[in-house]
């Protein structure tokens, strides 16, 4: 072994090391329901913020969006990082944090499928949300997965199936130990790394051709740039449009987003944690479609065509020092790991809590009710790995990872951001309209499945447009959502759950703060 692969190993083992011994550290928050699921509703506003942006930026935006899209947008794939950080982060935190914590408190809810049933007042709707989250979560998890093997490859000759199982093996421990905390634990060091790598790659890829500038001109004036791909909204605006509602809107309604909401301690946790998500998001996020920006000048377009956009960022970063591509492994798996826990978890608690308990006829306890969990989060990871392996042999020519991610957010967010939103501002919000949304949301990705699995197409005009691919069907399936829910609840009054006024109660109790917090009046 070269030195570069001895200090790549050592950093790989004292990464998975520290893991596996904050799983440990964190199995006395893990006795009970609320503790598992949620830490006890105290976490921070540091770890809260990590845990949400490292659930929302996996290597899938590392490998597989940032190759594409910057090789689609050129440097203007950057906005689609900046709206992460101000749409995703920013604006979710100020319009959602503080009313999903104090509402999912007042009902005692846990899971988003808990949260509709008991909002709107239909068992149905929890075992139906449930439904989606267990479909559509499981090829988002399994596509965490990809760009490992790759990128494994440039430091160890290691088989894919190799790097599958150990990481999903580590991740599978410390979320069965630790549950919840050992998550936001691990997602604070993860976070920390993820940042770090990120600005030592960039910086590193702009020394390969002279610096910022430098590079900027190259790919201006090389045989596969262009200067429209230097510009300010690249070749293609109405594309990067999709991209950006997407992938920043489309985080307001996945469930192992919102679910950080559930956990934050109080109120300075939820001011500081929007700057911290903010700022966490504009360097990650950023980063990697900056970095993303410049896979023109590493790869031809009869490359590309070869061997996928998924190639493009391993191709980047294959002639970088092999110190850099240690740090990068350890990025990657921090970036994979910290969202595949937060799936996982999300997974198992929806699964468990609002389908198996409740169709016990029993009372269930409270340690076999942890013991359902933890047995599911290993199902759900040896499913993602197996679906992993098998998109990587069986169904090779299937899905990039930006269609296999596309479908499973389009499916989650056009079928409950709407429901979830309205749910917390808007007292006449109605069953039917939930269904309404659910159906609509779902029904569009499945479309959109069958289409990308080439079983029938739609041709051209509005409905070729809409279904060019999962990323316009997905912000088609969240905006119609957002239009649907409102239309539906005002004709259907009648069917509107009983309580909700008593429940927007929990809105207006009043609370005394400092003077420094708030002037008074007089």
């Amino acid at each position: 072994m070269t030195t570069a692969q001895i200090f790549t190993g050592i950093l790989v083992v004292l990464f998975f090391a520290l893991m596996i011994g904050v799983g440990l550290y964190c199995r006395r928050h893990s006795t009970n329901v609320d503790g598992f699921v949620l830490g006890g509703r105290s976490v921070g506003p540091w770890l809260t913020a990590f845990a949400f942006g490292t659930s929302y930026f996996s290597a899938v935006i590392f490998v597989g969006y940032a190759g594409q899209f910057g090789w689609n947008f050129g440097l203007a794939s950057t906005w689609i990082g900046l709206g992460n950080a101000f749409i995703g982060s920013l604006l979710a935190w100020n319009i959602l944090g503080r009313r999903t914590r104090l509402m999912t408190q007042e009902i005692n809810s846990k899971t988003m499928p808990d949260f509709f049933e008991k909002r709107y007042g239909s068992k149905g709707l929890k075992i139906a949300a449930s439904a989606v989250v267990f479909v559509f979560l499981i090829p988002y998890t399994a596509s965490l997965y990809n760009g490992l093997s790759s990128l494994f490859n440039i430091a160890f000759e290691v088989p894919y199936w190799a790097c599958i199982l150990v990481m999903a093996v580590l991740t599978g421990l410390y979320v069965v130990f630790g549950g919840y905390m050992a998550t936001a634990i691990n997602d604070f060091i993860q976070g920390i790394i993820m940042l770090v790598g990120i600005v030592a790659v960039v910086v590193a890829v702009l020394a390969e051709n002279g610096g910022l500038m430098g590079s900027v001109e190259a790919l201006a004036t090389g045989a596969e740039g262009g200067w429209e791909y230097v510009a300010f909204f690249g070749p293609d605006p109405i594309a990067l449009l999709t991209v950006v509602l997407l992938t920043s809107l489309g985080t307001w309604g996945l469930p192992q987003m919102i679910g950080k909401f559930y956990a934050i301690s109080n109120e300075a946790a939820i001011k500081k944690g929007t700057l911290i998500s903010t700022v966490f998001a504009i360097i990650v996020a950023g980063g990697c479609y900056f970095l993303g920006g410049f896979g023109r000048l590493f790869m031809t377009q009869a490359e590309v065509s070869a061997k996928g956009f998924d190639s493009i960022v391993p191709s980047i970063l294959s002639n970088l020092s092999p110190y850099i591509i240690g740090i990068v492994i350890v990025l990657v798996l921090s970036a994979s790991m910290s969202t595949l826990s937060s799936l996982v978890l999300t997974s198992a608690s929806t699964l468990t809590l609002d389908v198996i308990v409740t169709a016990s006829k029993k009372q269930v306890e409270e340690k076999k009710k942890l013991l359902i969990m933890r047995a599911l989060i290993v199902f759900f990871i040896i499913l993602s790995a197996v679906i992993a392996i098998l998109k990587d042999t069986i169904w090779s020519d299937f899905v990039f990872i930006a269609q296999m991610m596309g479908v499973s957010w389009g499916a989650l967010a056009g079928a409950f951001l709407a429901p979830f939103l309205y749910g917390l501002y808007w007292k006449k919000a109605t069953r039917p309209a939930v269904w309404a949304s659910f159906i609509f949301g779902v029904g569009m990705m499945i479309v959109q499945l069958l289409i990308s699995m080439k079983v029938f197409s739609v041709g051209g005009g509005v409905l070729g447009f809409i279904f060019k691919n999962s990323l316009s069907s997905g912000v088609v399936a969240m905006i119609g959502g957002l239009i649907i829910v409102p239309i539906v609840s005002l004709f259907t009054q009648k069917r509107k759950p009983e309580g909700v006024d008593q429940l927007f109660e929990c809105y207006k109790v009043t609370h005394t703060v400092p003077a420094k917090n708030s002037l008074s009046e007089d």
